[in-house]
């Protein structure tokens, strides 16, 4: 079915016109049509698009497209009125529009209006390439038409400016022709509305690529006669049979479109001659099973290609589109390409979408009334075209539950967001980058400043003012005050404020253990050493607890204290002499000191040296020597204080010797963990004569003490204790 062109008159809204505009309509729908032509009549004359078209003779042919797709009276109305420029503003406020024609084609034309601003600003801001940006923007503009009439009208309304400039021949910017392929023939396709997408498509690529449009031109019609005579022998042929097997059809020859073909010779690689679809027909049969019937009937007339089989009754397309495609050869090897379809398929592969906005009648009143129910399981089930990522999605359930509600914004360079319905410019900040939302303070929508607790609609452009430094309000984090909507953005400031307040209790905590380490006058002990002996993983752990009050600071003291001498038997205390010049052994330490007879030693326990460790020794007040290994941070500190009594040692004879160690063993916390550490030390003969544990966010810290005679057992029972799963061992 063709679609009327734009009329030649010096009134574009003759009688000729309306009678064409009107059809379909009830006379009280009419008389809205024809109000709404004499209401923008005389604003409309002489005025031209930006293109160069005038206005009036645009918008009468926009409601002849209108027209042809069976849409109602409020849809034509609005498609006039919406063409004669009102700034937005007084809309709002007291537009006459409201007074004589009602809210719905109000709201119509405001949102063909929005959507027109839209088109403004992308245009201003210049092409945002990339697939999921033009997605994005197809989702907004569906989004901003409530009523999805308003695309209709953007739809017509498109088709017709590229409809002036073939007719007119004034050049089509490329952009103007890259944009209807981006962003409307897609929507037309998603909606079902063939007539407009093909349409739209076949000039779009006359514009950018004449040469090739050209091209296949010729070469269709070049064999367009030879094309005709074989499809009407096949059409003879075939109402024969159909009226023999009892099957009622209409048969007729299906339109090519330029740019198919090309996209068809693109896609597969194929030459013009080699297409199968170049000569093609269409049945229109009364139901589903005749549809069978008919398949069954061409394919016994002529030979079938299996490949070329599509049963989209069985598996329609995304967009609802439902019929039987099949391709087959007669004797000659000649191809071609025959669609099978009930008469309702065929509306709705004509109109799409748009066959189920229109208002049925209201049966005695004969008005026209929306059909409440099956209109809105329509819109609900439209709706979810939105959440399609590409054209190829699985469509949606006709019952199914729409997709939660979004909005689509801008930034000053058309780029589209997609946020939360209720979002406001902190959540639009927020989504653009984390910094940017931290050091929000201000917003422009559309150019206007507005609180940053203003909720964004659809379509607005938003613009942000950013201080150079600074974090987020605590007020923002308020749900009563409405700054966020975004569970993402409340994410980030939370996140904020809680590594604010660590840094804090950082501070804090690493102020109160400097000041302890200062009365104990151990300013030079190395804090992240500390917090190990502690049993905290690092010293910002230590830290946090001190200034949580989760840790008491006297145990630092007692961590830093020299060992207290070990009280022993008198008849173990004694001291034995040796053949060698004045060096001395005491009884159990093995340690030899030298240059001092008959002096007590005693092991450190902040390193508990085990032989064969290098080891020095200290000379404490009242308590001996104190035996350290040479690594050992507090031996560092003791030795750089108080050179003079420090004091050379040696390990002598060791063998019935057992010196307690200290192994720190980090694991997940788990159930059965202590016992599979207790049985590799049963294992290995060691015994265990202390065992402290911590358990911080399912980590566990454990240092065991066991006595060993040697460096080796050591090494032993490290590598046995690293050997089981999600264990880390190491001396302390």
């Amino acid at each position: 079915m063709s679609i009327p062109s734009q009329p030649v008159s010096a009134d574009p809204f003759d009688p000729e016109w309306f009678q064409a505009a009107r059809g379909g309509l009830a006379d009280a729908d009419a008389a809205i049509l024809r109000e709404a032509a004499d209401w923008v009549r005389e604003p409309l004359r002489g005025a031209r698009a930006s293109t160069g078209e005038t206005l009036d003779a645009h918008a009468a042919a926009v409601v002849l497209i209108l027209r042809n797709l069976d849409s109602d009276a409020p849809t034509r109305a609005a498609a006039l009125l919406a063409v004669q420029p009102v700034p937005a503003g007084e809309l709002a406020r007291a537009d006459p529009l409201r007074k004589a024609f009602g809210a719905e084609i109000t709201g119509l034309v405001q949102g063909v209006r929005a959507l027109l601003r839209l088109g403004d600003v992308a245009g201003r801001a210049g092409d945002v390439s990339g697939t999921d940006q033009k997605e994005m923007q197809r989702k907004m503009l569906l989004a901003m038409a409530a009523d999805l009439r308003i695309v209709l009208i953007r739809l017509a309304s498109r088709l017709q400016s590229l409809r002036w400039h073939a007719a007119s021949r004034t050049p089509c910017p490329p952009e103007f022709a890259r944009e209807t392929m981006a962003l409307y023939t897609p929507l037309a396709n998603r909606l079902g509305i063939w007539q407009l997408k093909w349409e739209m498509e076949d000039l779009s690529f006359r514009f950018l690529q004449p040469d090739t449009y050209k091209t296949i031109a010729r070469q269709l019609e070049e064999k367009r006669a030879e094309r005709e005579s074989f499809i009407e022998a096949v059409m003879a042929r075939l109402r024969a049979a159909l009226a023999e097997a009892g099957i009622r059809a209409e048969l007729s020859g299906r339109p090519k479109h330029i740019y198919s073909i090309w996209n068809k010779m693109r896609i597969k690689h194929l030459e013009f001659h080699q297409l199968f679809d170049l000569r093609a027909l269409r049945l229109i049969v009364e139901d589903e099973r005749a549809c069978y019937a008919a398949l069954a009937l061409v394919h016994a007339l002529w030979t079938p290609v299996p490949e070329e089989f599509d049963d989209y009754i069985a598996r329609p397309k995304p967009n609802g589109y439902r019929s039987l495609h099949t391709v087959v050869a007669d004797a000659e090897g000649r191809a071609f390409e025959v669609q099978i379809r009930t008469r309702d398929m065929h509306h709705f592969a004509e109109y799409g979408m748009a066959a189920h906005w229109r208002y049925k009648e209201a049966g005695a009143r004969g008005g026209q009334v929306s059909a409440a129910g099956e209109y809105d399981q329509k819109i609900a089930w439209m709706r979810q075209l939105l959440s399609w990522k590409d054209e190829g999605g699985t469509a949606p359930a006709s019952g199914a539950t729409p997709p939660d509600a979004r909005i689509y914004v801008m930034t000053p360079q058309a780029r589209v967001l997609e946020l939360p319905a209720g979002s406001t410019p902190v959540d639009f900040a927020y989504l653009l980058h984390t910094d940017l939302g931290h050091r929000c303070r201000g917003a422009r929508v559309d150019g206007q400043i507005v609180p940053l607790s203003t909720p964004l609609r659809t379509g607005q452009t938003v613009e942000i003012t950013a201080a150079k430094s600074g974090g987020p309000s605590r007020d923002w984090l308020n749900p009563q005050l409405g700054y966020l909507a975004s569970p993402r953005a409340r994410a980030k400031v939370r996140a904020w404020f809680n590594a604010v307040e660590l840094q804090q209790r950082i501070s804090q905590g690493q102020s109160l253990v400097e000041k302890e380490l200062q009365r104990l006058g151990r300013t030079a002990v190395n804090q992240e050493h500390l917090a190990q002996q502690l049993g905290f993983a690092r010293a910002d752990d230590l830290y946090v607890a001190a200034a949580k009050e989760e840790f008491s600071l006297r145990q630092i003291d007692h961590a830093l204290r020299d060992p207290e001498p070990a009280r022993e038997q008198p008849d173990e205390a004694r001291v034995y002499a040796s053949d060698v010049g004045s060096v001395a052994r005491t009884g159990k330490s093995g340690v030899l000191v030298v240059g001092v007879d008959s002096l007590m030693t005693q092991l450190a326990r902040c390193c508990r040296p085990v032989p064969p460790d290098v080891i020095e020794g200290f000379v404490t007040r009242g308590r001996g020597v104190s035996i350290h290994r040479r690594d050992c941070p507090s031996w560092a500190v003791l030795a750089q204080r108080h050179p003079e009594r420090c004091i050379e040692v040696a390990w002598g004879q060791t063998a019935q010797a057992m010196y307690p160690v200290d192994l720190s063993i980090h694991a997940q916390d788990r159930p059965n963990l202590l016992r599979d550490l207790s049985e590799v030390f049963a294992r290995l003969r060691l015994r265990v004569v202390r065992v402290t544990t911590h358990s911080r966010r399912s980590l566990a810290h454990m240092v065991f003490t066991v006595e060993v005679r040697d460096g080796e057992q050591i090494r032993q029972a490290l590598a046995a204790i690293n050997e089981l799963p999600g264990v880390q061992a190491g001396r302390q």
